[in-house]
């Protein structure tokens, strides 16, 4: 068999694909190809997923197939290796009390009777960032997978490589604040470290340029010409009405960014793609790919326009839109003639050993600590890494007005509610609690809890304020209940199923007449059957009556044994776990 050996890759593209895909079917993992996108010549994307458990998935991108395959299958060890699929769920209480609940060489740090930090977790440089103010308490730290505060703290082993010195970092901190980014795999831990630190600046200098609206300058077609490839993708687009932008975005030659936008005239928008490495053409052909990574032609109308309220450009809900799907403001002041900066023909490259190096004098240069926490359980070398003031997607605050772990102490509470049968103030007990303790109306109940729920009931899309609805029913306050169901149907109607919808207009039309003095119910009771249908008519009016006032949802028990899901998620996980036992011995 041939084969095909691309920049910045420490091994040929048949072989890194035949070892990954035989490491997981050795761990038990049943990966499917399960689409493939290829919009215009030498940009290819493709999903893979895990077919046991469709929430593991990833996507891949490149210049041919093989590349995006080679992408797609590094990332899905990436976020294996890292726990990344799992870290937006509870993983139960068989997990929380296990004999580790991340990994084998994890910390458990008591928590002190006044809620302060332990000692022995973060560093000076640490406890400064994350903490400022010493408003941090312990209990804010416990991890959302374990909730065990029984347990205290788990924190994660980094290598602090200024100096080689191990540092424990919170798990909680690293799900608040870095999500996915400064995460990698590849075929040998420099390949890997070079990847994950080219995606931190990728992240930190695109925010740089979007927020400070800085202009950036063209790179000259003489250049571009190196790169057929690359030209090649951007004349398909331009033909099929595209016009594009490449810009040099490493602010001086200062980093390996690159900037390339995409304008859609028909509606008058634009989406601006950043990529890096330390090899000029590949952090070009990376941009370029990651315009289209999956999406073909027709799904490039769901952008904004560019805007000249430079305020509403910098503001940090607009730069976490740019993290989730690049859909967020760019100023026009992006795309100046005049630029901020000179155009500089960059090289950072040579072997991955070197490149490792040469970025790592950037990140020096510039007085910023790097973390690295390094993982082969997998028998593939996986990394995460921080770099604090850099490589966060979420402001150190978070962890005050926004933590994962804020509903953990509601949750056997919540997913009791269905079957419960309370006092009815205690229903309304619970709405004062969910207000005083400053829970968001929109914020989505499975996500606040952790949970996997599946398609197709109540628990996907109930929100705290439909939430609200349903408790002010239990409670029998039906005034209050009418407010939460106009405001359910109007900020959830969208993700409904048909029959939801129905229901809470059916709800909302009974609950106005029963606050309805002068009118007789049952005078309307033939005209509702036939607008609402009578299943619907009688659920809701079962609601108002103070019976089944959870509509759609059911109760979650220990084991998850409703969420076919989550149960799914968790025997994902139980094969990691098992490789773990297996490396650390």
């Amino acid at each position: 068999m041939s084969q095909t050996f691309i920049p910045g890759k420490d091994a040929a593209l048949e072989d890194s694909i035949a070892r990954f895909q035989q490491q997981l079917r050795d761990l038990g993992f049943n990966i499917e190809e399960a689409s493939w996108l290829n919009p215009v010549p030498n940009v290819w994307s493709v999903h893979i997923r895990d077919k046991d458990c469709p929430l593991c998935f990833t996507n891949g991108k490149g210049a041919s197939k093989k590349a995006a395959l080679a992408s797609a299958l590094g990332e899905y060890f990436e976020r294996l290796s890292t726990n990344y699929f799992f870290a937006d769920f509870y993983l139960g209480k068989s997990i929380a009390n296990g004999d580790f609940v991340h990994y084998p060489n994890e910390q458990w740090f008591p928590m002190p009777d006044d809620d302060s930090l332990p000692p022995g977790i973060l560093d000076d440089h640490l406890r400064a960032f994350y903490d400022p103010d010493n408003e941090l308490s312990a209990s804010m730290l416990v991890d959302l997978q374990s909730g065990n505060d029984e347990r205290g703290i788990c924190a994660l082993p980094f290598t602090r490589q200024s100096d080689d010195t191990t540092v424990y970092i919170p798990m909680n901190i690293i799900g608040n604040l870095y999500v996915s980014n400064g995460m990698s795999a590849g075929n040998t831990a420099n390949e890997a470290r070079v990847q994950g630190l080219s995606e931190v600046f990728e992240r930190h200098i695109k925010n740089r340029i979007i927020a400070e609206t800085i202009s950036l300058p063209t790179i000259p077609d003489s250049v571009l010409q190196r790169y057929p490839g690359v030209v090649e993708a951007i004349a398909t687009l331009e033909k099929e009405g595209f016009p594009i932008l490449a810009y040099d975005a490493s602010l001086g030659g200062n980093y390996p960014v690159i900037c390339v936008v995409l304008f859609n005239p028909s509606n008058g928008t634009c989406f601006a793609s950043f990529g890096s490495h330390p090899d000029f053409g590949v952090a070009l052909e990376r941009t370029v790919t990651e315009l289209l990574q999956g999406r073909g032609l027709k799904d490039l109308d769901v952008f904004t326009p560019p805007s000249f309220d430079n305020d509403d450009v910098a503001d940090h809900a607009n730069l976490e839109t740019h993290f989730i799907d690049s859909s967020g403001l760019i100023s026009w002041d992006l795309f100046k003639t005049d630029a901020d900066y000179p155009f500089v023909d960059w090289s950072f490259t040579g072997s991955t050993e070197q490149e490792f190096a040469t970025l790592m004098a950037i990140f020096h240069k510039e007085h910023k600590e790097v973390y690295i926490a390094d993982y082969e359980h997998l028998s593939v070398y996986a990394c995460r890494i921080i770099v604090p003031g850099m490589s966060d997607i979420y402001p150190a605050d978070d962890l005050l007005l926004a933590n994962n772990n804020m509903g953990v102490h509601l949750r056997e509470t919540i997913l009791s509610l269905p079957g419960s049968q309370w006092e009815k103030q205690a229903y309304l007990d619970l709405i004062a609690q969910l207000d005083d303790e400053g829970f968001d109306d929109f914020t989505r109940v499975r996500e606040l809890l952790g949970l996997a729920t599946g398609k197709d009931n109540g628990w996907l899309t109930l929100r705290i304020g439909e939430l609200k609805a349903m408790l002010a029913l239990a409670g029998g306050d039906l005034e209050q209940a009418l407010i939460w169901a106009e405001w359910t149907q109007d900020f959830n109607g969208s993700v409904f199923s048909p029959s939801r919808s129905n229901y809470y207009r059916c709800l909302q039309t009974l609950l106005t007449l029963a606050l309805d003095e002068a009118r007789e119910p049952s005078q309307y009771y033939d005209a509702f059957v036939k607008m609402y249908g009578s299943d619907t008519v009688e659920a809701a009016s079962a609601a108002i009556a103070g019976e089944q006032c959870f509509y759609g949802l059911f109760d979650v028990d220990d084991t998850f044994t409703t969420l076919p899901a989550h149960q799914s998620l968790l025997a994902a996980y139980e094969k990691l776990q098992a490789a773990k036992r297996r490396f650390w011995g």
